[in-house]
């Protein structure tokens, strides 16, 4: 039976990467779906996004997402909004490349190798298969897919979170950090946390099986989401 393996929010969290994927086996003919954020606020941003690349040359069924975090990434590196990259979790990811996150003047693309660029330009917006739709943080109620904001696909929180509304298939999402997966008869959620101490986790599809490793070993203080009821 072919699977598809969905892994959230990474953050920079490399070793944790590294370890889900030991706990995984992704045959030739699975899927593999990163759902986005794979930089900012933990060390190691550079070695992560190096690690989806080097999967990707591989493997020939790769679907790498855009997170919030990605599209801050790009709007920096094009010379645009630096303060909000750089208080939103920025600075790890600058020095993982080898840049001064307190030098003004430097021109930070630069820096960033033609394959790690080429590789956030074609980041997609959300995927869709037969069974689910993916997208790095939610969809708004009563739009087609094809009508869906890109502010709805990297920002949603609440007002997608709280939705009942049936968007014709399960909506696997990252982005709003809950202690343990979120299951809901419309959604999945499964950013728990790992940059903020709390677990890596990956969705095994069809059998909605969750493989889980530990992340960053500090105290899990995020603002996470209980929607358990």
């Amino acid at each position: 039976m072919l699977r598809t393996f969905v892994i959230g929010d990474i953050h920079g969290c490399y070793n944790s990467l590294e370890s889900l994927l030991e706990k995984i086996e992704v045959a030739d003919g699975d899927y593999l779906v990163f759902l986005g954020d794979y930089i900012d606020r933990g060390p190691d941003s550079e070695k992560v996004i190096s690690r989806i690349i080097e999967i990707k040359s591989r493997h020939p069924r790769v679907i790498t997402l855009m997170g919030n975090h990605e599209w801050m990434f790009l709007r920096y590196l094009e010379g645009s909004d630096r303060d909000n990259f750089l208080q939103a979790g920025g600075k790890p990811t600058l020095v993982s490349y080898g840049i001064d996150p307190e030098d003004e003047e430097i021109n930070a693309a630069d820096y960033i190798p033609d394959d790690h660029l080429n590789f956030l330009y074609n980041l997609l917006p959300y995927y869709e298969d037969p069974n689910y739709i993916y997208v790095h943080a939610g969809l708004q109620p009563g739009k087609h897919l094809s009508q869906q904001h890109p502010d709805w696909c990297l920002w949603a929180r609440d007002q997608f979170i709280y939705t009942k509304y049936d968007f014709g298939k399960q909506v696997i999402f990252g982005h709003t950090t809950c202690k343990r997966p979120l299951v809901h008869p419309n959604k999945i959620g499964i950013d728990t946390g790992a940059v903020y101490g709390g677990e890596l986790t990956c969705l095994v599809l069809p059998e909605e099986l969750f493989v889980s490793v530990p992340g960053i070993k500090k105290t899990f203080t995020a603002k996470v989401r209980e929607f358990f009821s």
